[in-house]
C-alpha cells in the first residue's frame, strides 16, 4: 500500500500571509466607518443653518458622522498639492505606508531592542518624523495651504449639511441615518 506526504497547513510565508489577511480586515474595518459618498453629496440635505449654534451643532454631528469620509477627502486634497513635487509625494507614500505598518495596522505591541514601545510615543515619533520629513522636501507652504483648504471645505460642507435624519445611538456614542 503506497502512502503520500500530507501537504503542510503552514509554511515559511504562512505567518506573511496571515498579518497581510489581518491588515486588509482592519483596513476594511476602519473603512468600513464610512459614509456612503452618495449620501454625503446628497444636495436634498443642503440647508443654511439657522444660526451660529445651529451650525456648530451641525458640525459637531456631521463631523462624528462622516469622520471617515472627511479624512479622505483631507488626505486627497493633501495628495493634490504635492503632484507638482514629486519628491514630496514619495515622502507622502512611504510615510503613509511607515503609518500603517507600524500604528494602524499593528496587533501587538512594538518592541524595539526588547523595550516595549507605547502608542503614544509611536504616534509621537511618526508625527515628528512625517513632519520633518515634509518639510525638508520644500513644500512647507503646498501642505499649509492644503490643510487649510481641507479644513474649509470639511466645515463648509458639515455646516451646509442638515443633520435632522441622524440619530445618536446611545450605547455607542456614534450617529446613524434614522429611517
Amino acid at each position: 500500500m503506497t502512502t503520500y506526504g500530507t501537504i503542510p497547513s503552514s509554511s515559511l510565508g504562512g505567518t506573511n500571509v496571515e498579518y497581510l489577511s489581518r491588515a486588509k480586515a482592519r483596513i476594511k474595518s476602519g473603512l468600513g466607518t464610512r459614509r456612503p459618498w452618495k449620501q454625503m453629496f446628497n444636495l436634498g440635505s443642503v440647508d443654511f443653518p439657522h444660526g451660529v449654534s445651529d451650525a456648530f451643532s451641525r458640525i459637531r454631528t456631521n463631523v462624528g458622522y462622516f469622520r471617515m469620509n472627511y479624512v479622505i477627502i483631507m488626505l486627497f486634497i493633501l495628495f493634490l498639492s504635492l503632484l507638482w513635487s514629486p519628491i514630496s509625494l514619495i515622502v507622502f507614500v512611504v510615510m503613509m505606508a511607515a503609518w500603517l505598518f507600524l500604528y494602524f495596522l499593528r496587533d501587538e505591541p512594538l518592541v524595539i531592542f526588547n523595550r516595549t514601545i507605547g502608542d503614544r510615543a509611536v504616534l509621537l515619533v511618526l508625527s515628528v518624523v512625517t513632519i520633518v520629513l515634509l518639510l525638508l522636501t520644500g513644500v512647507t507652504w503646498n501642505i499649509l495651504s492644503s490643510i487649510l483648504i481641507g479644513l474649509v471645505v470639511v466645515v463648509v460642507h458639515a455646516a451646509l449639511m442638515n443633520t435632522d435624519d441622524l440619530s445618536l445611538d446611545e450605547e455607542t456614542g456614534d450617529y446613524f441615518l434614522s429611517s
